[in-house]
């Protein structure tokens, strides 16, 4: 099961630095929940692949920058 929660967590990473998505746009495109996202690339993620969470972290400061925008 870890293997499975590892894998999603790079994925989603790398889904949200390729389509410069937000966390409620990759919940529904993997049909998962928001908060599912949020923990797996603010917290596992950073154990799994540093350079790569270092990245998703960036997308997401920018998108919560750019909120009221939207």
């Amino acid at each position: 099961m870890k293997d499975y929660i590892e894998e999603r967590a790079v994925t989603l990473a790398n889904y949200i630095i390729e389509k410069k998505t937000t966390v409620r746009d990759a919940a529904l495109a993997f049909n998962i929940s928001k908060s599912t996202v949020h923990k797996d690339i603010t917290d596992r993620l950073w154990s799994i692949n540093l350079s790569l969470a270092k990245e998703a972290k960036k997308i997401l400061d920018e998108n919560k920058a750019n909120r009221h925008i939207r």
